[in-house]
């Protein structure tokens, strides 16, 4: 339900007309923190000055980032949602005082969320467009805070987005006295599957969805998390020193067979790299591994099956070992049961599943554990359901991507939800609505050998809708021009300001981009983009 007051200032939209003097943008920005809506206390709505925010997170001694200099005068407006009495949830709303573009843009959390994401707010409303982030919930990324808390595993699951949505519309309209032309929402991993269920469950939020590697199959992946720790347990462990052999051993066997040699796999589905050829013949070392540690290989790569061998995630392909965001980060950790991957599965099943943080993941059956799960948290956790009719039926429009390289999320999870929609809507729908790309040598939303940016973050990189996949989405949402073929690119050292080492096209699944044979093989031009197997 949209909630409506009177709005304070019948001010005309910025776009057609000329903006708030400073002194009446101040009056009506202040003037917000006395509106009374159900289940709401605003407890700050003040007018920032251009250039002058500074982000209350900072650690002591930590320099304000240069970007937010760039950030031009906005109405900020601090507010807690209390939708159930054990509700807490913070939301963030920021407002241009000129020029905004008519448009709504919701940010998303990854993790288990616990901040307002000041670096999206900035971003937006550095792009003109008024812009609500929220923590969900909570204000710990240790999911302590679930603990005994089934409301607040809700907010974190689905409300806390959703509630930000309809407040945050709400008083962008009173403050401009014009209605929102069109709303967005962007984000990657656990945002990626708040993306999905803003889709799922509320169809009528936004009219564009940029969803990245969605953590949307959530019972199931932690699952097979847990699954894979107990796997890799005492001498199946592969430290940090040995995960360059294993990529050295997966870039020697395959990189060759896409036509370019350059460290990344353009189709790693295409890569049938055989664990046992890094057995270790004699004495161990770091270039090879025991016989537990091929067994521990072999199953990161070929997912978790059920007690009757069907599969129930996908394992993670070749090619996504090495890295800064590599394997040691998400998937092995720097020492036994250290990683990211193993904190999100202590967490989840010590404090939504169990409700026991001291609980023992080797006593637990991992099938178990899913059908717990499963019976817990996944009607508020999971979003996997492929009827996004109702999403589609209004002219929504999702743009799905993902990393081959991902560590985290296997990428075939993601091209597994896209068949699955499709499928559901069918595929004159799909193809008027929906898109994914896949992306090579992309690791977790960026990073990675490949070509890796392509506006699909708050770095904005690429001017125009060929080079940036989020404003490729506001053009098709608003001018009815679908996207195709993306240009991403890899910047040195991953930092624009370096300039750009290489370009490739990113391909509208199933297709995928081939070199031409001819020309400059760091550059999008020699590339085209095919269907597999053609």
């Amino acid at each position: 339900m949209r909630l409506r007051v009177l709005p304070l200032f019948l001010f005309a939209w910025f776009g057609f007309l000329s903006p708030f003097t400073q002194a009446s943008a101040e009056s009506a920005c202040a003037s917000l923190v006395h509106t009374a809506l159900p289940n709401v206390k605003i407890e700050l709505a003040e007018a920032v000055k251009a250039g002058a925010f500074t982000p209350p997170n900072l650690k002591t001694g930590e320099q304000v980032p240069p970007f937010y200099k760039k950030v031009p005068a906005f109405c900020r407006i601090a507010a807690t949602l209390t939708p159930t009495a054990d509700s807490e949830i913070r939301v963030e709303i920021w407002l241009p005082e000129a020029h905004w573009n008519g448009r709504f843009k919701g940010q998303g959390n990854g993790g288990f969320a616990g901040y307002i994401d000041y670096a999206g707010l900035a971003a937006a409303v550095t792009q003109q467009y008024a812009s609500a982030s929220t923590d969900t919930g909570h204000t710990r990324a240790n999911p302590a805070w679930a603990l005994g808390h089934p409301e607040k595993i809700t907010d974190y699951g689905y409300r806390g987005v959703h509630e930000m949505t309809v407040y945050a519309k709400n008083l962008i309209e009173s403050f401009y006295g014009h209605s929102i032309s069109h709303s967005y929402f962007a984000s990657c991993s656990n945002g990626g599957r708040q993306a999905l269920m803003e889709a799922q469950r509320y169809p009528a939020d936004y009219d564009g969805i940029l969803a990245g590697a969605p953590a949307n199959n959530w019972t199931s992946l932690l699952s097979s998390g847990l699954d894979l720790l107990q796997k890799m347990d005492g001498d199946a462990y592969i430290p940090p020193e040995k995960i360059p052999a294993i990529g050295q051993a997966v870039i020697k066997a395959c990189d060759a067979s896409d036509g370019v040699q350059d460290g990344v796999l353009n189709d790693p589905r295409e890569c049938h790299f055989n664990p046992d050829v890094l057995l270790c013949k004699g004495t161990a070392s770091d270039s090879c591994l025991t016989a537990p540690q091929i067994g521990a290989l072999k199953a990161i790569y070929s997912g978790t099956h059920d007690m009757y061998g069907h599969l129930t995630v996908p394992g993670l392909l070749p090619g996504a070992e090495e890295g800064q965001g590599g394997w040691v980060h998400s998937l092995t950790g720097p020492h036994p049961d250290k990683s990211s991957g193993a904190g999100f599965v202590y967490g989840y099943f010590g404090n939504m599943v169990y409700n026991d943080p001291h609980w023992d993941h080797q006593k637990i059956k991992p099938e178990d554990a899913h059908k717990l799960a499963v019976e817990k948290t996944a009607k508020v956790m999971d979003a996997a359901d492929p009827n996004l009719k109702p999403f589609l039926a209004r002219g929504g429009k999702l743009i799905l991507f993902q990393g081959w390289n991902d560590p985290a999320i296997p990428a075939l999870n993601t091209i597994d939800y896209y068949k699955s929609v499709s499928a559901e809507v069918g595929e004159l729908q799909a193809e008027q609505s929906l898109r994914l790309y896949m992306v090579p040598g992309m690791q977790h939303c960026g990073g990675g050998p490949g070509a890796n940016a392509f506006g699909q973050d708050e770095a904005n990189t690429g001017k125009d809708a060929q080079h940036n996949l989020y404003l490729g989405l506001v053009d098709w949402v608003e001018k009815d021009r679908a996207p195709s073929t993306v240009i991403a690119t890899k910047f040195i050292d991953d930092d624009p300001a370096n300039g750009a080492k290489m370009t490739r096209p990113l391909c509208a699944y199933p297709q995928v981009a081939e070199y031409s044979g001819t020309g400059d093989k760091n550059s999008a031009s020699s590339f085209t983009c095919k269907l597999i197997g053609q």
